[in-house]
């Protein structure tokens, strides 16, 4: 089993950069694909980005395509979201996901483990 905790969100202001992390433990996620996922206020829970564990493959949302960078360093363990140009609309909670396999998904139900979340708040 994978333990995923997610740090780095914050207050900022629109046009920000911000950069999350999401370290695990437990298990290397070298075996693990690597998903980010938010939630704003009274909305649910939408993908963001995604990568294999390879890192050979990604997948953005078209809202951060551009903007947002998703990575990884299997070595630390640990995957991060670069996010650029942060506009009132990224506000939400953010949510680092770990599904075991090679490829990577972009829907909630197929990851198996979860963060607690990290809050990102983009003020203009």
């Amino acid at each position: 089993q994978v333990q995923l905790v997610e740090s780095g969100g914050g207050l900022v202001q629109v046009g920000d950069s911000l950069r999350l992390f999401c370290a695990a433990s437990g298990r290397t996620i070298s075996n693990y694909g690597m998903g980010w996922f938010r939630q704003a206020p009274g909305k649910e829970r939408e993908f963001v980005a995604a990568r294999s564990r390879s890192g050979a493959i990604t997948a953005y949302a078209d809202s951060v395509k551009g903007r947002f960078t998703i990575s990884r360093d299997n070595a630390k363990n640990t995957v991060y979201l670069q996010m650029n140009t942060l506009k009132p609309e990224d506000t939400a909670v953010y949510y680092c996901a770990a599904r075991e396999g090679s490829y990577y998904w972009i829907r909630e139900g197929e990851y198996d483990y979860w963060g607690q979340g990290t809050q990102v708040t983009v003020s203009s």
